[in-house]
């Protein structure tokens, strides 16, 4: 039998690590405190150490002198995760028999064939290719499956729509699960099965807040055939999804226009992204989320915003001003367009209504250009409209104006930090 101790903070990911290694036949050491993880090594020596600099620098070092002290596990190899780290911090780690150190998100098929390497155990990892992408506007998470099935990345998503409750705080928990480019037969009813159970249990809502947007008849027939999900509506336009989950609260404006929009853009091929790798990004750290916290994360992020009022310019510098996070601003696109091919970003703003050259003309050029960055739309129109307009332009993320620090912050933090 082989032994894993792990010391990290973060609740999901010390509970997703711990189930991976135990399905593969690894008992898992998971102490409390840095205290007691030099305790459990002196009594029950492990085969590998996984720590997360989350833990803080100090404490981190403490258990690595202390495991290198001890002569039963001086040679013990050890893993570290870290948001980031130095050149001179990697190398006062390697003293300390660090075999790897993983910056996050962290990939998933890359810590486990380190781990098979490590420890002598191979682990079954799925490759098929799949995407799974989950986002929230309006209270509403929006899972997005395309492509096919990939049951580690159906796992992940129980801890992705854990963080995201926990983010944006929400009380009544409403779904929308859209199959993209997906051809469904009875082979895969146990992946079907797997999606509906990991949402159901993972974001607690109602069954009749959970919706089913497709246009594959097989999902369409399970669906209908099975009891245990009969509150669970199936539909094939994104309209008819938000008036299934709000009848009683006033229905959605621009029927028709969701539901071409969804028929052309949301439930077609993804052939751009078949290969995208799985990656984890675990910030809460003490499970929940405070706004020090996530202002705490974003040290060196480089932000772009291009929008020609100068009050968001001001409002979005001023709210990033103390995280540490790199803010350039644009008055138009065509100022942004002077920059596109010699700058990187890892988030830009977007206006959708600008003089000259506006949002959707930003939107295409970067499409153009292959700058594959995430977007945030900003718009002065009603939300709805705002959904048609970024689902329009494959942006799954927007904020309508006025804008408030928090939602800013929030928004990014799904987006960079939250993502799988």
């Amino acid at each position: 039998m082989k032994y894993v101790q792990i010391l990290i903070e973060s609740p999901m990911l010390k509970e997703y690590l711990r189930t991976k290694l135990v399905e593969n036949g690894i008992e898992t050491i998971i102490p409390a405190t840095p205290m007691e993880s030099i305790a459990k090594m002196r009594t029950h020596a492990p085969d590998l150490v996984i720590l997360d600099f989350s833990i803080g620098k100090q404490s981190l070092i403490e258990v690595l002198k202390k495991k290198k002290a001890d002569v039963n596990t001086v040679n013990t190899p050890v893993i570290i995760l870290a948001e980031a780290i130095e050149q001179r911090q990697l190398v006062e780690l390697s003293a300390y028999n660090v075999k790897k150190v993983f910056t996050k998100p962290i990939k998933i098929d890359a810590l486990f064939a380190n781990l098979s390497e490590l420890i002598g155990i191979k682990f079954k990892v799925d490759n098929t290719p799949s995407i799974v992408e989950v986002n929230v506007n309006e209270d509403i998470i929006f899972i997005e499956i395309a492509n096919g099935f990939n049951r580690d990345k159906i796992e992940l998503l129980r801890f992705k729509i854990a963080e995201l409750l926990l983010l944006y705080r929400i009380r009544i928990p409403r779904v929308i699960i859209m199959f993209s480019n997906i051809k469904c037969s009875r082979a895969n009813e146990l992946h079907l099965h797997a999606i509906l159970q990991v949402v159901i249990e993972s974001s607690r809502a109602a069954l009749h807040y959970i919706k089913i947007l497709t246009n594959d008849d097989y999902i369409r027939e399970f669906m209908e055939k099975e009891k245990d999900y009969s509150r669970i509506k199936t539909v094939s336009s994104l309209q008819s999804a938000i008036d299934l989950l709000f009848e009683n609260e006033g229905a959605p404006e621009n029927k028709e226009e969701m539901a071409e929009l969804i028929s052309s853009q949301l439930l077609k091929a993804k052939t751009n992204k078949e290969t995208e790798e799985m990656s984890l990004k675990f910030y809460a750290e003490k499970g929940n989320f405070d706004m020090e916290n996530i202002m705490d994360s974003m040290k060196g992020i480089r932000i772009g915003v291009i929008d020609d009022d100068f009050i968001i310019q001001e409002q979005i510098k001023n709210t990033f001003e103390k995280t540490g996070a790199i803010v350039n601003v644009f008055s138009d696109g065509e100022e942004f367009f002077a920059i596109v091919d010699t700058w990187d970003f890892d988030l830009v703003f977007v206006d959708l209504n600008m003089p000259i050259v506006g949002g959707f003309e930003v939107l295409r050029v970067l499409q153009r250009k292959n700058k594959q960055y995430p977007a945030v739309i900003l718009s002065t129109v009603s939300t709805r409209d705002a959904m048609i307009q970024a689902i329009q332009m494959g942006v799954k993320s927007y904020i309508v104006k006025p804008l408030k620090p928090d939602d800013i912050l929030k928004k990014t933090f799904e987006i960079l930090k939250a993502n799988f």
